[in-house]
Order: C-alpha cells, then structure tokens, then sequence
C-alpha cells in the first residue's frame, strides 16, 4: 500500500468520526484543510432515489449560484450572422458555425457550455455522441437553446450552473473555491440544495435524496445530515 503523506494523512485525521454535519459546520471543516497548493474547487455530491433509465425519473435543471462558481467559464455558441455577433460582444469565446462543428469532431473541446440558436441544432445534432456525454450538449429545458444568445452567454459567465443525475442517481457539481468566505459557500451550497430538491421528478419514489456529501479538489469528503439540508 502506498505510504499517504503527511498532508494526506492529517486531512483524514481531521475528518475521521465526522458525519452527518449541517451545511455550516461541513463547509467551516473542508475550508480549514484544504491546504492544496492551488485553490480547490469546493464540491457537492448527492446521491438521489431516481432511475435515469425511466424519462420520468430524470433529474436536470439549473441554477444560477448567488456567489458565482470562482471558475472561469469557456463559453461557446453556435450561431450565424447577427446572432454571431451578438454572441461575441457577450463574451463567448468560441462562436462558429459548420466550423465549429468540424473543429469538435476532430477532437477539440475547448469550451465548458455549449449555447445555441434553434437553427443550428441540425448541425448540433450530428455532436450528441461527443457532446451528450460530457453534459454539453445544448438544451432548451436548461436555456442553452435559445434566441437570447446574450442573456445565456451572461448567465453561463456569472456563475451558472448545470446540473443532470448521471448513471446511478448522482448529481455532481462544484459550488465554489476553497478561497470564498464561508458564508458565500454556505449559501451557494444551500442555493444548489434547493435547487436539486424541487426538481424532484414526478416519477422519483420513496426518499428522493439519500445522501448529500461535500469536498475540496485534493481532500476528504463529508457527509450532510439530508433532512436539515433540505429543510434550511
């Protein structure tokens, strides 16, 4: 077995018996030891009581953090002509057509939301099998298809963030930096908690969320007492 080192190992001993925490009380413990030599990416993991294999039971939606994700967000968007233009002057980093197309069929992914108008999604169409599973795929439930290219490409550069239950029932996300105060990731995480409770499904049965846990990029998860998350 591979010998933890010593930042590895003190981590574990600070988390060691800890379970079941508020929100509060796990945020102020991921805060005090994430200690990585860059600023980590606070994330939430929730384990609901849906099957993906049944449309009825699916679980996505989006939610616009209060306190943004501290990410810098790659934003590309299909579009044409004045809805192009509009795209760039928003901030999109990548914007194209066809090209676009070709470029992410090679193999070049560059971007971390993908938006487009309702015209290109005949060509976006052909990249559900490259796009689909890495959640990149443009949607009009999560306003990533869309005539308001402006409006998308600003909310997806302020901190908004999609979310979708994969294999499993697992919603996974990142809702800040290790850096933010905690009161900001406090009310991120309480803003996505919420978030994810009223998309409950109509299909979802028994407990819909059975387990909530937060970490850092490097360190050790933590488990959030479910009921007082929920009911906060």
């Amino acid at each position: 077995m591979a010998k933890l080192g010593k930042r590895t190992r003190a981590a574990r001993e600070a988390f060691a018996g800890k379970n079941n925490l508020s929100v509060e009380e796990a945020v102020a413990l991921i805060k005090a030891n994430a200690n990585a030599k860059f600023d980590e990416t606070v994330e939430i993991a929730m384990n609901l009581g849906v099957d993906t294999r049944h449309a009825d039971q699916m679980v996505r939606g989006v939610i616009g953090l209060p306190n943004g994700t501290g990410k810098d967000m790659r934003v590309a968007v299909f579009a044409r002509g004045a809805k192009a233009d509009e795209a760039k002057e928003a901030g999109a980093d990548i914007v194209g057509a066809e090209d676009l197309m070709e470029t992410i069929q090679g193999g070049t992914i560059d971007f971390d939301r993908c938006i487009a108008t309702p015209d290109m999604m005949p060509i976006v169409g052909r990249l559900g099998k490259v796009l689909g599973p890495r959640n990149l795929m443009p949607n009009p439930k999560v306003g990533t298809v869309t005539m308001d290219v402006k409006a998308a490409v600003e909310a997806a550069k302020g901190g908004e963030v999609q979310f979708k239950a994969e294999k499993g029932g697992v919603v996974h996300a990142g809702v800040g930096k290790a850096s933010f105060d905690e009161a900001k990731l406090i009310e991120n995480v309480k803003a996505f908690i919420s978030a994810v409770a009223k998309a409950k499904p109509a299909g979802a049965k028994g407990a819909y969320m059975k387990k909530i846990a937060l970490s850092s990029t490097m360190g050790p998860g933590v488990t959030v007492d479910v009921e007082t998350a929920v009911t906060e």
